[in-house]
């Protein structure tokens, strides 16, 4: 909640003054900015690592490979 605050009004306040006002420390306000930039994808489906396809192809693959069994 802190961190909105000073968001939407760093074009008024500091942001060194803003997080002393509110008792925080200025790194960690910047910190959490690089973190939330880090974990945003880049692209919508950024995250999938390969298609549903590809990964049916290896399911398949790999149900043959043990001849259908199931577990242990």
């Amino acid at each position: 909640m802190k961190y909105a605050w000073i968001v939407s009004n760093k074009a008024h306040w500091p942001i060194t003054l803003a997080c002393e006002v509110l008792g925080m420390s200025a790194s960690g306000y910047f910190e959490h900015g690089r973190r939330k930039k880090a974990s945003k994808p880049s692209k919508p489906d950024a995250h999938k690592r390969m298609s549903d396809e590809t990964l049916l192809a290896h399911i398949r693959a790999i149900h043959a490979e043990v001849k259908g069994e199931y577990g242990c």
